[in-house]
Formats: structure tokens, C-alpha cells, sequence
């Protein structure tokens, strides 16, 4: 088996918030847009999709039980910007190795960026 691309569906009961919370305040590009779905572009073989559960089979979860984790390449620049865009992260803290923060989408689904502490050695 050989995969090609990663695609997350996030089934939204507040749908259209949601859609604005990955399109403007994470800046994410969209790759589609149907009335009921729009799909994000994370990386070259990751997308992210937000689903209005209205017109799904599936519901929300509610944000119970998701955390979608992003390694970023610098953690600081990451926060700042949210935080200037107040999307209220998390204040960044040490955790297994690398320093982390968490945001809250409108649906509340948990994201976690994180980037990998440098360690000194003598």
C-alpha cells in the first residue's frame, strides 16, 4: 500500500465559524470549496477538511477526543502571530522534549503546535 495523501474530515455543527477559523486566522489555502466543505491544504501530502455536519451522515464529535498536532518549524513566530489574530493559545510550556502550545477551533478541537527543544550538552 502506497499513500499519497492524508485528508482529516472535521465534521463542524458551526460550520461556517469554523471554515473562518482555518481560512483567515490560521491562513491555511484552500484547495476546494463546495457549499458544505472545504478542504485545506497542511503540506504537500496533508490536508485538513471541515464538513458541515448538516449535510453529512457523520456528526461532530464536539471536540471530544481530537487533537490535531503540528510540528512547526518556529514555535515563537507561531504563537505570536496567533496571539495577535486573538485566538487565545495556551501560554507554550515544556513537554517531552519540546515546547508546545494549544488553540481551540470553534468546534473545540484541539490543536497542538509544537517544535523540538534544543538540548545543551557540555
Amino acid at each position: 500500500m502506497e499513500i499519497k495523501t492524508v485528508n482529516t474530515i472535521l465534521y463542524c455543527t458551526r460550520w461556517k465559524e469554523t471554515v473562518e477559523f482555518y481560512a483567515t486566522g490560521l491562513c491555511l489555502e484552500r484547495l476546494s470549496t463546495r457549499e458544505w466543505f472545504v478542504e485545506f491544504q497542511l503540506t504537500d501530502s496533508t490536508r485538513l477538511s471541515i464538513a458541515n455536519e448538516t449535510r453529512s451522515s457523520i456528526k461532530s464529535a464536539d471536540g471530544k477526543g481530537i487533537t490535531l498536532s503540528m510540528e512547526v518549524a518556529d514555535l515563537q513566530s507561531t504563537y505570536l502571530t496567533l496571539k495577535e489574530k486573538k485566538l487565545s493559545p495556551t501560554p507554550i510550556k515544556s513537554l517531552w522534549g519540546s515546547r508546545v502550545f494549544y488553540l481551540y477551533d470553534p468546534e473545540g478541537n484541539r490543536l497542538e503546535f509544537w517544535c523540538c527543544q534544543k538540548i545543551e550538552t557540555d
